[in-house]
């Protein structure tokens, strides 16, 4: 039985929150990129939604994981890349299958190119996910072709930049009204992944049913790491054998970078580690540093028309209020994805097709906004609301195909992580990429694909929980700079 959680329910000021803390521990970038180059080995980001790569710049992702692919991604000399598994769009057993595919070509073709590479399983911040079936599924996998088995997984959901952070266990996340509780926010009731706990602990007993008990779970103290420093996570980490979870608290970079360092310590020490993280430990784990947000994109594209194409299909308010604040901006047209007569089988392809010949008329006189219907459609259980989210998500995708298939947009603005992962791989046939940076400081991430139809046509990976209520107007502002 779960214990009654001691974790608060409500927001609470953030300065409250923060004032008791010991002084931070400063970590210069380069000292974490040295020891993660002197590792060799290469740090491979399984992520579950695109959005993943919003923190950091100029690392490949992949779309796939045929072996041409992941050997030119191990091939680039950087420290980290992405693969794109998409996996929180899939019912579990597909999720599971995903992950060991991935495994499966991974360890072929790193043992023929003589590199190590370590496994990190990019979650979301917010908690929602695969969680722990992904990291089971990759433990197992990594067993199953003869590597060691993980000694211990390290659980780190912080996004520094979008405000969620985690401190004396419990995870926050940044509000109007002050920090709150993740568990007394909107996506822990999110339809297929809600969740009762803030504290990571009970969060962990939570989601594995009890396999791992709450005091059974290692707790990285925000002490320990800027008290105790590097040393002190790294012995913590030592410790862990038989794959028990150890969470980590952090509220800035320099935060992470200490718990970098300490893993590579330990991995240096002989320690296997697995990772399951929100997007800023990735960019301390390989030491890069947040960079400001580019501020003109250019087009490499011949003939692409000079408007774009803007893609919204998450539902969450956030994201509705971002739409109507581009929407006050004027330039735009938006067309309508009626989610209902997706539903309706008779009606789903005569609908698809109108709505992709609208947007290619639009793209010759403004920026074509393809949205769905604002109403939340669910199912009776999480199972069928994942399948209803695939089913739209698909029409999304083929509207894109369509409209690329007879007009070069200037740009693709993909918002939502199921609707930016299907409009890169399904709609625009993107393998390989490179992630060039941000256009928000640290939440909207830009893409420049490598082969395929999308060549030199920038594509912005936007998040449907980040940002304020005048992000997504910044981003197509920066997007027409240069027009």
């Amino acid at each position: 039985m779960m214990p009654t959680s001691t974790a608060p329910t409500h927001a609470v000021p953030e300065s409250g929150l923060l004032w008791p803390l010991p002084p931070v521990r400063a970590v210069e970038p380069a000292e974490v990129a040295r020891l993660a180059g002197a590792s060799q080995r290469a740090l491979v980001v399984l992520d579950d939604d695109p959005t993943g790569t919003q923190t950091i710049s100029d690392l490949p992702v992949l779309t796939s994981w045929s072996a041409d692919d992941l050997r030119w991604a191990l091939r680039q000399n950087t420290p980290a890349f992405y693969v794109l598994t998409n996996t929180r769009s899939l019912a579990p057993e597909s999720a599971a299958a995903r992950n060991r595919e991935v495994v499966d070509a991974l360890v072929a073709v790193a043992r023929a190119e003589g590199r190590p590479f370590a496994l990190l399983s990019r979650g979301d911040s917010t908690l929602r996910g695969h969680f722990p079936l992904e990291t089971d599924v990759l433990a197992r996998s990594l067993v199953d072709h003869g590597c060691h088995a993980p000694d211990g997984l390290v659980l780190c959901p912080a996004y520094v930049d979008a405000g969620r952070i985690t401190v004396d266990d419990v995870h926050w996340m940044r509000t109007a009204d002050g920090m709150l509780p993740v568990a007394a926010g909107e996506f822990a009731k999110d339809a297929t992944f809600g969740y009762r706990s803030s504290d990571l602990r009970e969060f962990v007993e939570e989601r594995s049913n009890g396999r791992w008990r709450a005091d059974e779970v290692v707790s990285i103290g925000l002490t320990d790491i800027r008290v105790g420093g590097p040393g002190r996570v790294a012995d913590l980490l030592s410790a862990l054998d038989g794959g028990r979870p150890a969470v980590v608290n952090a509220v800035c970079d320099d935060d992470l970078r200490v718990v970098a360092l300490g893993a590579l310590a330990a991995e240096r020490s002989g320690k296997v580690l697995l990772y399951r993280t929100g997007p800023s430990f990735v960019r301390a784990m390989t030491g890069q540093t947040a960079r400001p947000p580019l501020t003109q994109v250019a087009v490499d594209r011949p003939g692409a028309s000079r408007h774009g194409l803007v893609v919204i299909g998450s539902h969450v308010s956030l994201t509705t209020r971002q739409l109507d604040r581009l929407r006050s901006e004027g330039g735009i047209r938006e067309i309508e994805l009626d989610v209902a007569e997706l539903l309706a089988p008779e009606r789903r392809d005569a609908h698809v097709a109108t709505v992709a010949e609208e947007a290619v008329a639009c793209l010759d006189r403004a920026d074509a906004v393809v949205r769905t219907s604002r109403r939340l459609v669910t199912g009776a259980d999480p199972a069928e609301s994942l399948a209803i989210a695939r089913h739209v998500s698909k029409a999304l995708v083929d509207v894109v195909a369509a409209v690329a298939g007879r007009r070069t947009p200037r740009f693709v603005v993909a918002k939502g992580g199921i609707t930016s992962s299907d409009v890169a791989t399904d709609g625009l046939g993107m393998r390989r990429a490179w992630v060039r940076g941000t256009l928000l400081p640290g939440i909207v991430s830009l893409w420049s694909p490598v082969g395929g139809v999308a060549t030199g046509i920038p594509y912005v990976v936007f998040a449907g929980n980040v940002g304020d209520d005048d992000s997504l107007a910044r981003v197509v502002r920066t997007l027409r700079e240069d027009r």
